[in-house]
């Protein structure tokens, strides 16, 4: 175990426990036997990281986290189930990640370079994208897909097998209880579209015909009185000529929960 002189001497860091160079760890923190994490990444007080957790690499973990506990699920047996997560993410206070079931995956995941804010729960067998934002009070049910740079307002509610996908934002207090394709901007309870999310896109880069071509693909999907099979047909079509329509249909292309309109 290196960097010991950067452990609090009020920490508890159990003698199994795997920390890379560099990992500072605060006071009154306690760290789990199986517990993994990486070089550069930063532990403030009273923390709780426990379970079967792997963390990367120069993430900043805030102070009263729980990381890696039993899953909140009535079927969990104490199977040695995984919480992973990735590198240069930003974990504020009292957030509570879970580890997974094995009637799922076995794992929770968080990808790279995610702001995530107070008091956000990511439920068992969830999977977050990279680059992602939760804004404070976010919850995730269990079995929840968030994908790359998906934006979850304030208070957004996830219900348990949704995928919300890329370049998705919500409004605050949204309660999302079906699917949201990527690219749209969604609120309220139960959450509905209202249209892409342009401003968060032409920051990403997305031109002016990638930008009008989402936009026709949005109408196709909601606004055209088509069946889900029939817009997406129409999708598909228009991708050939323009590739960032690719994600959105290949999102459709999956069977889940329906999605919102």
């Amino acid at each position: 175990m290196s960097g010991a002189d950067r452990i609090h001497p009020t920490a508890i860091v159990h003698a199994g426990a795997r920390l890379g160079e560099g990992v500072e760890i605060g006071a009154y923190s306690i760290i789990g036997e199986h517990v993994e994490i990486g070089a550069g990444t930063r532990v403030g007080p009273h923390a709780v990281i426990t379970g079967h957790t792997r963390i990367g690499r120069d993430n900043r973990i805030f102070q009263f986290v729980s990381l890696g506990e039993q899953p909140q699920d009535k079927k969990y047996a104490g199977e040695p189930t995984l919480l992973e997560i990735g590198d240069r993410n930003t974990i504020r206070e009292f957030c509570t990640f879970n580890t997974g079931t094995v009637q799922d995956r076995g794992l929770t995941r968080i990808g790279d370079d995610n702001w995530i804010m107070a008091y956000v729960h990511i439920a068992h067998d969830c999977v977050v994208g990279n680059n992602a934002i939760f804004a404070n009070n976010a919850s995730l049910a269990g079995h929840v897909t968030v994908d790359d740079y998906a934006i979850l307002g304030g208070f957004t509610g996830v219900h348990q097998f949704c995928r919300v996908g890329a370049h998705v934002i919500t409004g605050i207090a949204s309660v999302v209880r079906q699917d949201v394709p990527p690219f749209v901007t969604a609120s309220g309870n139960p959450a509905e579209p209202h249209g892409i999310n342009s401003e968060g896109l032409k920051r990403r880069g997305f031109g002016p015909d990638d930008l009008a071509a989402l936009k026709r693909a949005y109408k196709a999907l909601f606004k055209s009185g088509l069946g889900l099979a029939e817009a997406r047909a129409v999708i598909e079509t228009e991708s050939q000529a323009v590739p960032a329509l690719r994600p959105l249909v290949d999102f459709l292309a999956v069977s889940g929960r329906g999605i919102i309109r």
